[in-house]
């Protein structure tokens, strides 16, 4: 039995893996494969594939490129979720800010440097036409801490998830002003390169399993039922939602990663771009 640690967010998209790990999907390949859930996001998973914490990393796309152009030893196996993630613009409930263009010049919550919360302020910043280099941020690590940071005003703007964040703005703690969607696929599958190199079978394996389940996801009877339950979401918004997503069972396409790459140069948010083949590894 090989043990296998991987990490993902505490969200929807990723209920395939638990579904996998439930039924022995896993467990009948000799994979132990044990998930712990992130809901401090990208920032956090980048670090721990860097540290050893995690083998495997279900990430945001425009995060873990910009980490591996840092120097984070790890590479993008396949393409996750093909869609774009859909940002919410939230802000508290009892803010004076109406529109958008309100919130140019203050401050935004984000998770940690490097997370999605983080970089996708940039993205919604340059669509507007704000200045970039004047962005103000408050780390406030979960939503949890979001709530607080926007609640308290130490914070005045947050972007996360918009339909994990809908039961907030439903209960009247945050309004959501406007989305941002990634203008990319916006979850990979990332390894560490030593784990990677070691067990490279057993990678294979795990994205054959994972595969085999999110191509049939939408197929499976009342699995809208089954998100809005375990998710704490009204059935209309997971229908809207599973709508609009689309999982992958592909490799990041080289034309695809340089996109991001030159994008993500363009907003400075990485001073080099790397090749496909330091990102990007076959299975």
């Amino acid at each position: 039995m090989k043990t296998v640690k991987i990490t993902g967010v505490p969200e929807h998209f990723n209920l395939p893996w638990h579904l996998c790990i439930e039924s022995g999907e896993f467990l009948q390949a000799g994979i132990d494969l044990q998930w712990t859930d992130i809901p401090e996001g990208t920032g956090k998973m980048c670090q721990m594939l860097r540290d050893g914490e995690t083998d495997i990393a279900v990430i945001l796309t425009e995060g873990i490129i910009k980490d591996i152009v840092g120097g984070n030893p790890s590479s993008i196996v396949q393409v996750y979720v093909e869609s774009p993630l859909i940002w919410g613009i939230h802000v508290g409930a009892n803010s004076s800010y109406q529109t958008l263009a309100d919130l140019e010049n203050t401050k935004a919550a984000i998770s940690r440097y490097g997370s999605g919360s983080h970089l996708m302020s940039y993205v919604n910043a340059q669509n507007q036409n704000w200045n970039t280099e004047t962005l103000q941020f408050e780390i406030v690590n979960t939503i949890d801490g979001a709530v607080e940071a926007l609640t308290t005003s130490k914070a005045d703007y947050f972007l996360w998830e918009r339909f994990m964040t809908k039961p907030l703005v439903d209960n009247g703690i945050f309004r959501r002003i406007a989305d941002c969607p990634t203008p990319w696929p916006c979850f990979v599958i990332a390894v560490r390169n030593e784990f990677f190199e070691d067990h490279f079978q057993t990678v294979d394996l795990i994205l054959d399993i994972i595969n085999n389940t999110t191509a049939d996801f939408k197929d499976i009877p009342s699995i809208d039922r089954t998100l809005a339950s375990k998710y704490n979401q009204k059935l209309e918004d997971i229908q809207e939602w599973l709508s609009l997503t689309k999982w992958s069972q592909k490799p990041l396409e080289e034309k695809v990663l340089n996109k991001i790459q030159n994008q993500l140069f363009d907003l400075k948010i990485i001073d080099k771009k790397g090749t496909f083949a330091e990102i990007v590894k076959a299975v």
